[in-house]
């Protein structure tokens, strides 16, 4: 099946679209020892790939062909299970949401809702979040992150019903999402920060805790409606490892009414 994969593969590339000349082809797309040499790997061993002869390719191997025939995520992943049987490693990405999931976000209100990255870089929120949770947009993006804002913004620890709980379940669920997403490494400069700026993170994330963020009830302290509960859940974003959706209902209908309530716009005049 890894053979029959490849073969595909090759036959749907444009020759042209490498420079290379459509003349005298006898089959579309790219010839082996044109993808071999992409790959910076023997032809022979292409050829066996092909054949179904040669073993198991190892993953350095099947990265350099996905490159070489231009495979999307998905059909990267698709190769990957043929040839290893499992997944490749998860590699983060740090693009920004598209506009659908924008409206997507918007959609759900007056559930605040937002998407953060496996860094808990918040990218993109909806206005009951704004209104609910935290204005992110009055922020620079490099400080719209959930840890700095629960470690270093004395605001979080009043909005929170138990922060010292809800601290400990961010950073245990932090953790494995960023290992879970491949965004170990990427994170560190982030976990020396706040290791320097917070004691409280610092020994919290030397406890090498993990949670799973999938879904529960969370507590706030709102300044002007004051303590509401919400039920949260968690949703992957398809096809982007590095991304989650977080929707907070609220419990209480009277509460989402008064949610609604506050996102209204103010008639000019009002108080």
């Amino acid at each position: 099946m890894l053979g029959t994969y490849l073969r595909d593969r090759r036959a749907k590339l444009d020759p042209a679209a490498f420079g290379l000349s459509p003349a005298r082809r006898r089959t579309p797309g790219l010839r082996r020892e044109e993808v071999a040499r992409r790959a910076n790997i023997s032809p022979t061993w292409y050829t066996w790939l092909e054949q179904g002869r040669g073993g198991a390719p190892s993953a350095d191997v099947l990265d350099r062909i996905s490159r070489a025939l231009m495979l999307t995520d998905v059909e990267r992943e698709h190769l990957f299970l043929l040839g290893l049987g499992r997944p490749p490693e998860a590699r983060y990405r740090t693009e920004g949401v598209t506009p659908r999931l924008q409206r997507v976000l918007d959609a759900l209100e007056p559930s605040p809702a937002l998407i953060r990255t496996a860094a808990w870089d918040i990218v993109a929120w909806n206005r009951a979040a704004t209104v609910m949770l935290h204005d992110y947009g009055s922020l620079p993006p490099e400080q719209r992150n959930i840890l700095r804002f629960m470690f270093l913004d004395p605001r979080a620890r009043a909005a929170q019903h138990d922060w010292e709980s809800v601290a400990r379940f961010v950073v245990g669920a932090f953790r494995i999402e960023a290992a879970r997403a491949g965004a170990a490494s990427a994170v560190e400069p982030l976990v020396e920060e706040l290791s320097r700026l917070s004691p409280e993170f610092k020994a919290m994330w030397r406890d090498n805790d993990v949670r799973a963020h999938g879904e529960g009830v969370k507590h706030i302290r709102h300044p002007l409606l004051g303590p509401i509960a919400f039920e949260y859940s968690a949703f992957a974003v398809d096809g982007r490892l590095d991304l989650s959706m977080i929707v907070y209902n609220p419990i209480a209908k009277e509460d989402a009414d008064r949610i609604r309530s506050l996102m209204a716009p103010r008639k000019p005049g009002s108080a």
